[in-house]
């Protein structure tokens, strides 16, 4: 009953077979590799236009190198107060930039509200040489409390971003998760909605380490040939980290796996909301799951071998706040979640 993290998952058998097909013989290095080669086409059939491809082995890399490809370093990069970029980074975005800052903006189940940032950039000081300037914005799909921005959220925010002359990025290392629950095209909430820019995520989903970063935008691909070198996020035998992304994304395989995901998310859910002892803290929409429990309860299932974590940063809705005796935490399904995993913890939180 792991449920700590996608990210404590295995690696999809069809992605390992694909490294180590990869493995034979020898390879052009540092990108010049024939599985490279085929990024840009293979991601530009994905999203429905051109589109250029810079793989990266992190998500970390895949959102720095993307914010500094949009950020100047006196900017601004408007970010969700719950952010990853904000709270789990180590301030890397920042360091890349060479100085921009992050600012957390006032945000509902972790996604950015439409209206505190028309307000915040309304006041903000501009031209004002004194104060940090925005520059561009980031949003996380799926955000950090598990819910999936809709396609005319996004756009909402796409609009935003337009009227006020600043990038947008989304941090999508749950961009599969995202897609599978709205079945809609992934260029319906991407750059048809207005991001320049996206951190597409594979290896929560099933790659072994594999982060695209998909540029929308020509004018902001130049640069970041150099950054990567520059941050030690070229790898020389990269075809590897080509060979997870085509792998991935072939026969609609990452939608496989993130529609497993998402249904036993939905499937622990479930459990969780009939049971005595516990409540969800807000509907999930894909594989993260938020719920207030008991301190029995917990104990129970950590007994019974469970793992999960408990979530001391805040909670996601103001109307929905925690009551006494009960504390928040997460439980993550991955693509090799199995449904006797569920099903026993559901027996554990109806019988405590």
């Amino acid at each position: 009953m792991n449920f700590a993290s996608d990210n404590t998952s295995g690696i999809s058998d069809r992605i390992l077979a694909a490294i180590a097909e990869a493995n034979s013989g020898f390879a052009g290095s540092y990108g010049g590799d024939d599985l490279t080669a085929r990024l840009d086409d293979a991601f530009g059939a994905l999203f429905e236009t051109a589109v250029t491809v810079v793989p990266v082995a992190t998500g970390t890399a895949a959102n720095m190198l993307s914010l500094a490809a949009i950020t100047p370093p006196w900017g601004g990069i408007l970010c969700g107060d719950h952010s990853h970029v904000m709270t789990d980074e180590c301030g890397a975005a920042e360091l890349v930039t060479g100085g921009a800052k992050l600012f957390g903006m006032a945000t509902r189940n972790a996604k950015m509200r439409a209206d505190r940032l028309k307000e915040a950039l309304a006041a903000w000081p501009g031209g004002v040489p004194h104060h940090v300037q925005p520059a561009s914005l980031s949003i996380s799909q799926v955000s950090e409390f598990g819910a999936v921005w809709q396609p005319e959220e996004v756009a909402q925010i796409g609009a935003i971003a337009d009227a006020h002359g600043l990038k947008l990025h989304m941090d999508g290392a749950r961009f599969a998760n995202a897609v599978a629950t709205l079945q809609c095209a992934p260029a319906d909430i991407t750059w048809k909605a207005g991001v320049d820019i996206l951190s597409f995520g594979a290896t929560k989903n099933g790659a072994m380490a594999a982060e695209a970063i998909v540029v929308f935008d020509p004018a902001l691909a130049e640069s970041l040939p150099f950054r990567r070198m520059k941050t030690g996020h070229l790898l020389s035998k990269s075809r590897f980290l080509a060979a997870q992304l085509l792998a991935y994304i072939e026969d609609g395989h990452w939608l496989a796996l993130a529609n497993h995901s998402n249904a036993m998310g939905a499937r622990l859910a479930a459990a969780l909301e009939q049971a005595p002892n516990a409540r969800l803290a807000l509907k999930p929409d894909a594989n993260e799951v938020f719920a207030y429990l008991t301190a029995p309860l917990i104990e129970a299932l950590k007994a019974a071998g469970a793992t999960f974590h408990g979530w001391p940063a805040g909670y996601p809705d103001e109307a929905n706040p925690p009551r006494e005796g009960e504390s928040l935490m997460r439980f993550v399904t991955s693509f090799q979640t199995a449904p006797e995993e569920v099903d026993r913890f559901a027996e554990i939180v109806a019988a405590t």
